[in-house]
């Protein structure tokens, strides 16, 4: 049985999907859910470039990495939260 570099590859790029998409979900911080999910796209856009859809990637990348995730990315900074719990 031999295993060639794309599938080699695209066991890596769909892991480093998967582990951002549960990064995301089990993530204590905003901030750092956000991080995973920057991941999480980068490595869709990997996929979409294995299955030789470089239309797709890019649109990926730009859209949902571009400005998607600058304006979440705007509204995590600018929410207003406790910098420290106090218990009374």
């Amino acid at each position: 049985m031999a295993v060639d570099f794309e599938n080699i590859v695209f066991v890596i790029v769909s892991g480093a999907a998967v582990l951002g998409a549960l990064g995301c979900v089990f993530a204590n911080r905003v901030a750092h859910s956000l991080l995973w999910l920057m991941l999480t796209f980068f490595a869709v856009a990997g996929i979409f470039l294995m299955a030789q859809a470089e239309m797709l990637a890019a649109i990926q990348i730009l859209v949902y990495l571009g400005s998607v995730m600058l304006v979440v990315q705007f509204g995590v900074m600018l929410t207003r939260r406790t910098i420290q719990d106090v218990d009374i």
